[in-house]
């Protein structure tokens, strides 16, 4: 779930709603169709996280007949909700001494698209934004990024 948050900028809503026919491993692509303002889109998925999947279906993930990716781990088994999601992430976080929620991994993930040099309307599509005012909130100044821009130096 962190995987997805963190690197694909998904919502605890949009995490929770992923079944596994949106997940194409030969591609490594993973479709989002529930979306806020209803912009379904494919995202490409990091290595890294397309392991972290797999590992999730051959070791934990319980078998039964819901298409849903993740899924309650007592019985009976059923999808989670997007607020077991938000709990699962913020807990993880704080036990990593991160005093944050489980968006500030959105905010991660937009800021790092802008730092790697996405146009922020790239950035709005990713992240499914209607509007780019929407995006702007989640982009911070980068100090560094704003000095070696306007007076080409590095700090």
């Amino acid at each position: 779930m962190i995987h997805l948050a963190y690197c694909l900028g998904l919502r605890p809503f949009e995490v929770a709603r992923i079944t596994l026919d949106d997940i194409s491993f030969q591609k490594r692509e993973l479709l989002v169709k529930t979306r806020k303002g209803n912009n379904p889109m494919t995202l490409p998925v990091p290595d890294h996280t397309i392991k972290s999947i797999a590992a999730y279906l051959i070791k934990v993930r319980p078998k039964n007949k819901y298409r849903t990716l993740f899924l309650t781990l007592c019985t009976p088994h059923r999808p989670i909700s997007p607020k077991v999601v938000g709990y699962c992430i913020g807990k993880c976080m704080r036990q990593a001494n991160l005093p944050s929620t489980p968006y500030w991994l959105r905010h991660t993930y937009a800021q790092n698209l802008i730092e790697s040099g996405t146009p922020i309307f790239e950035i709005k599509e990713m992240m499914g934004h209607d509007k780019i005012e929407s995006t702007k909130n989640y982009l911070h100044i980068h100090i560094k990024m704003m000095r070696k821009v306007l007076f080409d130096e590095e700090l």
